[in-house]
């Protein structure tokens, strides 16, 4: 990935590929091979609002491109090692600390940090390649027999230090040979897989599904997290994800039909039909229980025609965040359909994007401000339709007629084309910046629109309270009762301690609000202290008793996770509710 070159100084951004079993390759994003550097407009900007220099980016520091050279003792009995090798063949297993280190870190901005330090903790002892469901209920048995704690690695995405084995034993790589398509049926418009799947080894086969599988039609999932190309099919189920198509098709619990899950106490599959009344749904008990009960090994999701050139592309620019957030949420509540992209950025997300997407500067920044659209007020919205093409006219129709009457100025698809072009590359930015003591990390929520100014204004003021600190914002996911709030931060900081307290203090201001603390990225460990302050102390119990039901000896995920056996002085009730 390359741009413009600069025109005055250029820090000597890192574009190689990191060394093989180099700290770097297992925190660096995405594709070994791929990076991605700012723009120059948006690398003076930093400058500007940082107060730094050109100086300041003369000297990278903490690349991690040393090799993990360091050997982490196993703890493990050799009986137990023993035992699990016959289970899933000589070659499908690892002892050495790499391999153990790359299945329990993610990608949150901790897990980075303590990579560039050299801090390796929380391995587990051994890496198991299941090959099929049968060796996973094996090592889910075995495992619960000898009360070994057992973890669950698939695309490695986390932000919530979901994988992290804070109990050492035994962890699933699923990505390696776990990652099969099982059944595509073409009567139900279902596809079936193993949960190791990644998600766009899935959606080519899909895409080209006539040829591969001789259906009547291509075919998608619709899920695309901005993770998508690193994230798994079991990742996006067990933690209740959601894709940045999801006003259209949903989140991951719209698209999942049924799923299998090996548990210490025996298999559960749950109902194949679209819909039943058969007490209360175990889908939705298991989807969000993140490794907790079992281990998510099949699932079958819907299936939706792949449309393209259905694809129609909206821009609109607003003099203003009030009118722009009305004007969304009058679409989402018109009643005519919703679009598949929708996503509205704030002031301040919307003068990071007009540099980074190259408008700045350019005639139609000048035509805008013409107009009366002032910097660090307006507010951009972009999008697109999927779905059947008179759909996706009808929507595109009504969206327009509702952006005209708030003010909203047409910039047609020509913006959203430029997004779309970064939309799964813009994460591979992060490392590049980190390398000069800059961190970029991101929170969101779930609110509904009669609180989402409130959990708006409280959270970015208190993201601003640490001066030098650039707070991004915008609106996605959208329902006629609410959205997503997405949160991306970004400030000069090195100090692992300091990251702790900053990013503990936006959590204590998410409950407080009033928002719900996770709307897509689930809760691992790391959010797990805030749940129960969420949920109530009463549903705690409920899925205590789940736990305590599914896993009797407490060795599925633990360490924290869901906050199921997280230490009461740990829990934090910011919003007072208990």
């Amino acid at each position: 990935m390359s741009t413009k070159p600069y025109k005055g100084f250029s820090p000597d951004w890192f574009t190689e590929r990191a060394p093989e079993k180099s700290y770097r390759s297992i925190y660096k994003w995405g594709d070994p091979n791929a990076y991605k550097i700012p723009r120059e407009r948006l690398y003076t900007l930093v400058k500007e609002i940082f107060e730094m220099t050109d100086e300041d980016f003369k000297e990278r520091r903490e690349l991690g491109l040393e090799e993990v050279d360091i050997e982490v003792p196993v703890a493990l009995a050799q009986k137990h090692i023993d035992a699990l090798k016959a289970i899933v063949g000589e070659e499908n297993y690892a002892l050495d600390t790499y391999s153990r280190l790359q299945v329990a870190y993610g990608q949150t901005m901790y897990d980075l940090m303590r990579l560039r330090k050299k801090i390796v903790e929380n391995l587990p002892d051994i890496v198991l390649y299941p090959t099929d469901k049968e060796q996973i209920e094996k090592i889910v048995e075995y495992c619960s027999n000898n009360e070994i704690p057992l973890y669950v690695y698939g695309g490695g995405s986390s932000v919530t230090r979901g994988a992290e084995c804070f109990k050492n034993g035994v962890s699933l790589n699923l990505q390696k040979n776990f990652n099969k398509v099982i059944e595509v049926n073409d009567v139900n418009h279902t596809v079936t897989v193993q949960s190791g799947i990644m998600g766009p080894a899935l959606e080519k086969l899909l895409n080209n599904a006539k040829e591969e599988y001789g259906t009547r039609y291509n075919y998608t999932c619709g899920h695309f997290p901005q993770s998508f190309e690193y994230s798994s099919v079991g990742g996006w189920v067990v933690t209740r994800g959601a894709g940045q198509n999801s006003t259209y098709y949903g989140k991951i619990e719209d698209i999942v039909l049924c799923q299998e899950y090996a548990t210490p106490i025996g298999n559960i599959s749950t109902d194949r039909t679209p819909r039943s009344a058969c007490g209360p749904s175990m889908d939705h008990i298991m989807m969000g229980s993140e490794g907790t009960f079992g281990v998510l090994t099949h699932v079958t999701l819907r299936l939706f025609k792949y449309n393209p050139k259905n694809h129609l592309k909206f821009s609109f620019m607003f003099k203003n965040w009030d009118d722009a957030r009305t004007a969304v949420r009058e679409c989402m509540q018109g009643e005519f359909g919703f679009p598949s992209i929708f996503r509205l950025s704030d002031q301040e997300e919307t003068q990071m994007m007009m540099r980074m997407y190259g408008i700045s500067g350019t005639p139609l920044d000048a035509m805008l401000k013409v107009r009366g659209y002032k910097d660090y007020e307006k507010c951009l919205l972009l999008g697109f339709t999927d779905g059947e093409r008179g759909y996706c006219k009808n929507v595109l129709k009504n969206v327009k007629k509702i952006c005209k009457k708030y003010g909203g100025m047409s910039l047609t698809g020509i913006v959203t084309t430029s997004w779309e072009h970064g939309r799964f590359s813009d994460p591979y930015m992060r490392d590049n910046m980190q390398d000069f003591g800059v961190v970029i990390d991101t929170l969101e929520c779930a609110v509904n629109w009669d609180n989402m100014e409130k959990v708006h204004q409280e959270v970015r003021e208190y993201c601003h309270s640490r001066p030098k600190t650039i707070v991004i914002s915008h609106i996605s996911h959208m329902y006629p009762q609410g959205a997503n709030l997405y949160f991306i931060f970004i400030t000069p900081m090195d100090d692992i301690e300091e990251f702790k307290v900053y990013h503990r203090g936006i959590l204590d201001v998410i409950q407080h609000s009033g928002a719900a603390i996770s709307h897509h990225h689930g809760i691992g460990k790391l959010f797990a202290p805030w749940i129960e302050g969420y949920i109530g102390t009463n549903a705690m119990g409920a899925l205590k008793a789940l736990k305590n039901y599914f896993d009797p000896k407490g060795v599925m995920n633990p360490g924290g996770t869901m906050g199921l056996d997280l230490p009461e002085e740990e829990k934090v009730f910011t919003n007072g509710k208990k």
